[in-house]
């Protein structure tokens, strides 16, 4: 392998990630094409270039499937500007890769998956969980871990000082997300305990969810541990949050990059994760992003999952 260091280019550059959107009749932004995270063109000098499939030498980019998800992928109010974590990683990755990353808007993680499946998108960093049935069909690398928590309103809000307190509640999540799955495991831990089921709304992405609370249709929003912090963190005084426990069906979830096993990229990612490691640009991103506490000591191709 080619050997590279990752400076603070892959960081600093193109923390901003531009979407070209296009809008239909009012419904959801299609996923047109969007400029690319850290580099521009196309580097064959880079550690991993070499072994890339050559489908994606033959494109020259890599395509990433997106929606709005703080702290990973935050819309600009322009509509089309993305900042947040997601970008940033993605240019420390292009730098090992040596080609482009551009990113798409999509709704809802069946239509991100079916995506991948067809070829419309090359990859996609969720958050979504690591398990046995996704991973029949695509490659995932591991490198953040996560909770499932609750985010309620500090002021005028549910009461609640634990995720008990949620029992007979509405809670708005992304659909088809970590969180639903999650939400069901505490609407059993409810029921078993005599009291109400938990009803999940399933929305398109995390600013659905929380507009869904601020309008009384929920009284919190799912999502996962790093995306709580984070909103709390940026909308300091307005939010506080519960965190699901293992008794009530949590557990601590693998977040995973997914790409499809047809593309023959999993060998590959794990290795540009793998770089990034060593040279230190992830452990700068958890620090900067505040996630130490959900951070990996090594990203792991497939994790095993019950």
């Amino acid at each position: 392998m080619k050997k590279f260091s990752l400076l603070g280019g892959a960081l600093g550059g193109a923390l901003a990630l531009t979407l070209g959107l296009t809008a239909c009749g009012g419904s959801a932004p299609a996923p047109e094409g969007s400029a690319p995270a850290g580099s521009t063109s196309v580097n064959t000098s880079a550690p991993l270039y070499d072994e890339l499939p050559q489908a994606i030498k033959d494109k020259g980019e890599l395509v990433f499937a997106a929606d709005s998800h703080p702290p990973y992928r935050t819309v600009g109010a322009d509509g089309s500007t993305i900042t947040g974590l997601d970008p940033e990683l993605q240019a420390a990755l292009s730098e090992v890769l040596g080609v482009p990353t551009r990113s798409t808007l999509a709704e809802g993680l069946p239509q991100m998956l079916t995506g991948m499946q067809s070829g419309r998108y090359d990859a996609f960093n969720g958050p979504v969980k690591a398990t046995p049935e996704r991973l029949k069909e695509f490659d995932g690398v591991s490198w953040l871990t996560s909770r499932t928590s609750y985010l309620i309103p500090a002021e005028g809000g549910l009461a609640a000082t634990d995720t008990a307190g949620l029992c007979g509640t509405t809670t708005a999540g992304v659909k088809g997300s970590i969180t639903e799955e999650q939400t069901a495991n505490l609407s059993t831990w409810c029921q078993e305990q005599g009291q109400s089921a938990v009803t999940f709304l399933g929305l398109a992405d995390t600013n659905a969810t929380l507009l869904a609370v601020g309008s009384g249709r929920a009284q919190s929003a799912a999502t996962t541990q790093t995306g709580a912090m984070d909103i709390q963190t940026q909308q300091d005084g307005k939010w506080r949050y519960v965190a699901q426990t293992e008794e009530q069906g949590a557990g601590v979830d693998q977040l995973v990059l997914l790409t499809p096993k047809a593309s023959g990229m999993g060998e590959v990612m794990l290795k540009a994760f793998e770089e990034i490691f060593d040279s230190g640009a992830y452990q700068q991103l958890v620090q900067k992003w505040g996630l130490e506490e959900v951070a990996v000591e090594r990203p792991v191709l497939n994790p095993s999952v019950g």
